[in-house]
């Protein structure tokens, strides 16, 4: 299984990179960042099943990052992999940040304007609470996007309504568009801050260990129904897997030239088949 994933995750790289280079735009640094949550969550945690009414849910707060969620919807067989070749181009499905009105599947809804997908993840987990569902709902949400205010009225809302069917995951890489959030707005202890608002926080400390995400994720699961909604902070590296773009905003929101593309993907060898 381990030795799967690491292959999947170096394939979910080479598609990123690729994705953007082809069109001269996207979102590269984060995408890379969460790799290896996105394998771990659509290959070893959701629980999804065609002939059922109860199935777990995630939503993709940050849009920005769609380049990791297309490759992994696609290489866990939403859609033909060979459709990531159309992203951000006219009349695509694969828009830069995902929409839900072109019946892609796997998105549930759409995403850019950010700050608002854990309303709309307690929204849908409210109604799973009222009708006895289950399952989970899972909203990944960025550090930058969480000097949004709308953020803090969900955070608010969801403790003192004790929904209990939702783990928002916090992406922590310290990074956003205009530098380090600390420099653009710093949003200090998010540990203490959510405690305080009444949530049940558990960290990832290495967001880029397959292991650890599904190890953390798992025992959130476990304490899931229990009158409290979880939040997960996830330390992850903006870029990772690609060693000059690791550790900077620069990559942001750039796409690697020719040069640089195949530097990258060296170092990401081809495990399972590009598009």
């Amino acid at each position: 299984m381990d030795g799967d994933l690491n292959n999947l995750v170096q394939q979910v790289r080479r598609d990123i990179l690729r994705m953007v280079h082809a069109v001269n735009s996207g979102h590269p640094g984060g995408s890379l960042g969460c790799v290896e949550f996105f394998v771990t969550l659509y290959k070893r945690v959701l629980k999804v099943d065609d002939n059922s009414d109860s199935n777990d849910m995630f939503i993709l707060s940050n849009g920005h990052i769609s380049p990791v969620y297309y490759s992994t919807l696609a290489r866990s067989g939403y859609f033909k992999v060979e459709e990531l070749d159309s992203f951000r181009k006219i009349d695509s499905r694969l828009q830069g940040h995902p929409t839900n009105h072109d019946n892609l599947p796997g998105i549930n809804i759409s995403s850019g304007s950010l700050g608002q997908g854990v309303s709309v993840g307690l929204g849908i987990a409210l109604s799973k609470k009222l009708n006895n569902d289950d399952s989970l709902v899972y909203v990944l949400t960025g550090d930058g996007e969480l000097q949004e205010g709308q953020n803090w009225e969900a955070f608010m809302y969801a403790a003192a309504k004790n929904i209990d069917k939702i783990i928002v995951t916090v992406d922590l890489n310290g990074q956003q568009i205009d530098g380090s959030t600390k420099d653009v707005l710093d949003i200090g202890n998010l540990n203490l801050k959510l405690e305080s608002f009444g949530w049940k926080v558990l960290e990832i400390k290495d967001g880029n260990s397959l292991d650890e995400i599904y190890e953390v994720i798992s025992g959130a699961k476990d304490i899931a129904f229990k009158g409290k909604p979880i939040v997960v902070l996830m330390n992850t590296v903006m870029g990772n897997g690609v060693d000059f773009m690791m550790h900077t905003h620069d990559w942001h929101g750039k796409a690697p030239n020719d040069e640089q593309l195949e530097i990258a993907l060296s170092q990401n060898p081809e495990t399972i088949g590009d598009y």
